[in-house]
Parts: C-alpha cells; sequence; structure tokens
C-alpha cells in the first residue's frame, strides 16, 4: 500500500480539448470560449475538465508527438485577449476566409493567420520589452527549458523546417561555439518564441484561477514519450537511445492488437533508464513539475511502458517484431515522489497488461482506468471493465480520445449485428441492453448513467458523448496517421437541456461540485 495514494473525491467532468472549443480563429483557445466552457462546467455540476496534451503539436497535428514537452500551443494563445491587451487591433484579428470550418480545424490555414498575428503583437510588445520586469522574471523562471526551446524553433525556421538532424552538424551537435553565434544571428526569432511562451503561460494561469475559484479542476495529459524532431531530444541527447548521427536506435510503439494488426510504431526515441537514473530522473522530474505548475491531475499515457516497453529496432517499419524490455518501475517513482512531495497521477493501465503494471500502479496508490466501451466487447459477466468489478480507486470514461464516440461505437456494433455472421455482435448488444437496462436509443446517455453511477472515483465523459455525435466526431484514429485532431464543438451545442441533464445525473449519483455551486450563488 502506497504511503500518499492518490484520493479524488466522488465527482466527475468532461474531456474536452482547447483546440476543439468554438472560437472566431479556427480553433480553440485560452481565450472566452474557454471560459464559457468552465461555466458549463460548473452549471452542470462537473468538478473537472480534462483535456488533451497543451503542448505544441507535431507530425500529423497530433498533441502527443510534440516538438517540445514542456512548451505551451501557440495556436491556444487567445489573440482575443491580444487585442484586449492593446498588442492587436480589431482589424487585425478579423477571421479571414477559410478558419471557420463547421465542426473541423483546418489546421494549415489556423496555423498560418495565428502566427502571422503572434508575429504582428511580438513586434508592438518589444517596444517596451526591455522594462518588462513580468517577461524577464517569467524568462529567468523558466530558462532550464526555454532557451532551449526558443532556440531550437528560430533554427528550424532558419532550416526551412527540416528535423535537427539535417542541421549543419555544429549546431546539430551543439557545439558551444555555433549556439553563441548563432544566438547572436537569430536574436529578435528567439526573443519571439519565448514572448509566445509568456503568453501562454499568463493565458493559461489567468484560465485557471479562474477555474479554481470556481471549483474546477484541470486533468493535463502527458505522453510517456517525446518526438524525435524536438527540443527535449535535440537539447539531451544523451538521455535517449540514439546512434552517433543522432538517429534512434530503436523506436516505441506496442504490438499488434485489436487497433491494429501490425501493431503500432510510434517512432518516438527510447529512454536511456540507466543515463537517467544516474542523473536521479531531473528530466522526468522538471518534465512532471512543470505539468503540476499547469494541472491539478495528471493522466501519464501509457503508463506500462514504466513497467516493460515495447522496443522496436528502427530500421523496422512496421511494430510486429519488437520485444518487452524492462523499464524503471519503482525506482523512478520514488525519486519524482521524493522531488514532487507526491503523485496525483492518472495511470493509463490499458494495453498488454501484466499484473507488474498492476502492481506498480497500487504500490503508489495511483487510480487506472476503466473504458465503459471496453466492458461491452463480448456478452461476458467477468469483463473487468463492467462497472460491477470496478475498485473505487479509479477513473471510469465511456470512451478515450482513441476510442469512436459512443453512438458512433454503437452505430458499428448495430451494423455487424444486421450481417448474417453477426452472431457476436447481437449477443452483445442484447447484453448490453439487459446490463444498463436501457432500449439504447440514446446509448451515449445510458452509458454515462452506468460510469456516473459506479463506484470509481471519478467518472469522465467526452463532450462528444454529451451530444451523441457519431463516428465523424471522433479525435483519434489509432494507426492511422491523417485525419485526426480535427473535430471541433460547434457553437451553442452545450445546451442548457444537455447541462440540465448532466447535472440531474452527477447530483443523483453524488458527484455534484459542491464547490462550484456555491461560488456561483455567491456571485448572484
Amino acid at each position: 500500500m502506497a504511503e500518499q495514494p492518490v484520493n479524488i473525491p466522488r465527482s466527475s467532468g468532461v474531456l474536452m480539448h482547447l483546440t476543439s472549443l468554438p472560437g472566431p480563429h479556427g480553433c480553440g483557445d485560452l481565450g472566452p470560449s474557454a471560459y464559457r466552457f468552465a461555466d458549463f462546467l460548473v452549471a452542470a455540476g462537473q468538478r473537472w475538465w480534462q483535456m488533451l496534451p497543451v503542448s505544441p503539436t507535431g507530425l500529423g497535428n497530433s498533441p502527443y508527438l510534440s516538438p517540445s514537452s514542456l512548451a505551451g500551443n501557440p495556436l491556444c494563445v487567445s489573440l482575443v485577449r491580444l487585442q484586449t491587451d492593446g498588442l492587436l487591433t480589431r482589424d487585425e484579428i478579423r477571421p479571414g476566409r477559410g478558419l471557420n470550418l463547421p465542426g473541423r480545424v483546418p489546421f494549415d490555414a489556423v496555423i498560418a493567420y495565428r502566427l502571422d498575428r503572434l508575429r504582428r503583437a511580438f513586434q508592438r510588445f518589444s517596444v517596451g520589452l526591455a522594462r518588462n520586469r513580468e517577461y524577464h522574471a517569467f524568462c529567468r523562471a523558466n530558462a532550464g527549458w526555454l532557451d532551449d526551446h526558443a532556440l531550437f524553433f528560430a533554427l528550424k525556421h532558419a532550416h526551412g523546417g527540416r528535423a535537427w538532424t539535417e542541421w549543419d552538424r555544429e549546431l546539430a551537435f551543439r557545439k558551444p561555439a555555433a549556439l553563441a553565434a548563432v544566438r547572436r544571428r537569430l536574436a529578435p526569432d528567439i526573443e519571439f518564441h519565448r514572448f509566445v511562451q509568456f503568453q501562454f503561460w499568463r493565458q493559461w494561469l489567468a484560465l485557471r484561477r479562474y477555474c479554481h475559484q470556481r471549483g474546477i479542476g484541470l486533468i493535463g495529459d502527458i505522453p510517456i514519450y517525446v518526438a524525435h524532431d524536438s527540443a527535449d531530444v535535440w537539447g539531451h541527447r544523451e538521455i535517449f537511445d540514439l546512434d552517433r548521427k543522432g538517429q534512434p536506435v530503436a523506436v516505441g510503439g506496442v504490438p499488434p492488437d485489436h487497433f491494429s494488426k501490425t501493431g503500432q510504431r510510434w517512432g518516438n526515441p527510447l529512454y536511456r533508464w540507466d543515463v537517467l537514473k544516474r542523473r536521479g530522473y531531473d528530466w522526468w522530474i522538471r518534465r512532471l513539475r512543470n505539468m503540476h505548475d499547469l494541472f491539478d491531475l495528471i493522466r501519464i499515457d501509457h503508463f506500462i511502458g514504466f513497467h516493460r516497453y515495447y522496443r522496436i529496432p528502427a530500421a523496422h517499419r512496421t511494430a510486429e517484431h519488437g520485444r518487452w524490455v524492462p523499464g524503471p518501475d519503482d525506482d523512478l517513482f520514488h525519486a519524482v515522489s521524493k522531488a514532487l512531495g507526491g503523485l496525483p497521477i492518472i495511470a493509463e493501465d490499458l494495453g498488454k497488461v501484466t499484473p507488474g503494471v498492476f502492481a506498480l500502479r497500487d504500490r503508489f496508490g495511483l487510480p487506472g482506468m476503466k473504458i465503459l466501451q471496453y466492458a461491452f466487447g463480448s456478452a461476458r459477466a467477468d469483463n473487468p471493465f463492467l462497472p460491477h468489478h470496478y475498485p473505487r480507486r479509479c477513473v471510469v470514461y465511456t470512451g478515450t480520445h482513441d476510442n469512436d464516440t459512443t453512438a458512433g461505437w454503437y452505430q458499428s456494433l448495430r451494423a455487424q449485428a444486421a450481417r448474417r455472421d453477426g452472431h457476436k455482435a447481437r449477443s452483445t448488444i442484447a447484453y448490453l441492453k439487459k446490463y444498463l437496462d436501457a432500449d439504447a436509443r440514446e446509448v451515449h446517455w445510458d452509458m454515462i448513467r452506468a460510469a456516473w453511477s459506479s463506484v470509481a472515483d471519478l467518472a469522465i465523459a467526452p463532450t462528444q458523448d454529451l451530444l451523441g455525435l457519431d463516428s465523424s466526431c471522433r479525435m483519434n484514429h489509432p494507426g492511422i496517421a491523417d485525419g485526426n485532431w480535427v473535430w471541433r464543438l460547434r457553437d451553442g451545442a452545450l445546451s442548457r437541456r444537455v447541462c440540465d441533464r448532466l447535472r440531474d445525473l452527477t447530483e443523483t449519483f453524488g458527484r455534484a461540485n459542491v464547490d462550484g455551486a456555491k461560488n456561483r450563488d455567491d456571485q448572484r
């Protein structure tokens, strides 16, 4: 038993990524729509807002392949708030053509538009930069990661976006003289990237204060791995398994499963855990401390990789012939807990899980995850994802960003059941209706009710499930590189009816945000 287990009061929340919020500038951000969503959560009796990683997006616009794991996503900086601060004009933040597509984020157009506005804002900000004490205090406090981040992005821009392994060798391998020279030459661009992070930080802290005043906690998401073409790997090659040219010797992923017949080859470089251990896991401690400064709880994606991780030779194009290798296990979490004074972590304990993974999770008192869709992958009552098997210390989701929406999942199940060979699907549907005691006409609400009524300390539903949206609105298709992360909430979709219905369920099953209700009433 852990000395300091993670104790989450009985509560509930909603999974909603920042870029999926509505708003005038192509994607959601830290502006007015984020505050309106927080107000919705309070009105619906919720205690938690969970997001996907908020770091810059990488290949395929994935938040799980970030080029800088400690930085904030520039796309999430609110242009409205910059205009309020006098750094942009009203005309400059007028939305351009093709920027706002119904239910979708057009990332290419959004990136071009927003970066142009951020550079305009920086030009005005730079006039008084030398006298801005808050800005310089931020830069000093975060120099440990911010300096590498800003230099990396300035160099990447100077090299036409090419990967760091394709830069001049002196820069790729961080020769001091070459870095000193380029810092002078690229000084304005380096300062721009510091400015963007400063604005993200200011806007984030303002939103977090607003949420905390209303009893809303923030749940973040941290991928276990980082992208190869990243400020992290470029700045800390010694802790990653790379060859003499800086290329990965082996990469991460998972073996074949129900998501993919050839497994998933993520392409991330693996850690040199022996080197990290000798350094007291300093890089991981800094990474988690940074996340604790942003969030109240952290979901660690692919938690099983700390017990054992799947090692795929970099030369292999699929994940079919990797092998499992022991991870750092208890040693890492002892070091992190000692440094941070606790472990407010949710363990994503899904996939090829062994008893050792559960034992690691339980030794530190970490809540694991239960996915309600997995409860009905068959018609067997011994399925561990069925609510009557849950421990209290867990987080139940109707589905996650990697799952189909609940409505889409059920539609797919019905389509399978309609086939001549659909006996298994027909049995599953019959068992689902019997277990939920429902006709499944509103299967998304039936599943939310099952999650909320369970003994799990925390219940979470994606926004898509509150609205009963179909498969076209799912966030990610694991193993498929294109077309992900683009779903966007339509303005006004979270109606009073949806809010009242969610609040009623939340109060019925003892999960209501009492602090939020009190603060809301006090402000009337």
